[in-house]
């Protein structure tokens, strides 16, 4: 047993890249919670009004397979999300089985109000990158991973 002196060894985790970007996972999300408190928002949540508001009248399956949530779990999502009157779903024309997603006028509002906060949250994570450049060549580094 060591004495409580010595520096705890860490290298060995510190180097393996998946280890790495579940830190900065955690970090940014940490982060993100923190900048997103007052509108109660989640970065699952955020995600989800996004890709509504860009895409109003898509089907939760198409959103859900998107973003990688199982149907179950987006299911539980788009509950949270019609309970505060953010997002509506109305049956899709010639598909009584499926719900097309809409955004109401307070989900466009709060959107409105989550981009500017997501934007000045941005900009201080490419700061801390190093500036766009830096950005970008992480945004190619972690597309690489994903393929």
């Amino acid at each position: 047993m060591t004495g409580s002196g010595d520096a705890l060894r860490v290298e060995e985790t510190t180097s393996i890249i998946g280890y790495r970007l579940r830190r900065a996972q955690l970090a940014i999300f940490q982060q993100f919670l923190s900048t997103f408190e007052t509108l109660n928002l989640r970065p699952a949540e955020f995600s989800v009004l996004v890709l509504i508001g860009n895409n109003p009248g898509r089907k939760q399956t198409e959103i859900a397979e998107v973003l990688g949530i199982k149907r179950a779990n987006f299911v539980t999502l788009i509950n949270r999300l019609d309970s505060r009157g953010l997002t509506e779903r109305r049956v899709v024309p010639g598909n009584r089985r499926a719900n097309a997603l809409y955004l109401t006028p307070a989900g466009a509002g709060l959107l409105e109000e989550a981009r500017r906060l997501q934007d000045a949250f941005e900009t201080r994570c490419v700061e801390k990158l190093g500036g766009p450049e830096a950005r970008d060549t992480l945004l190619d580094l972690l597309e690489k991973l994903c393929r």
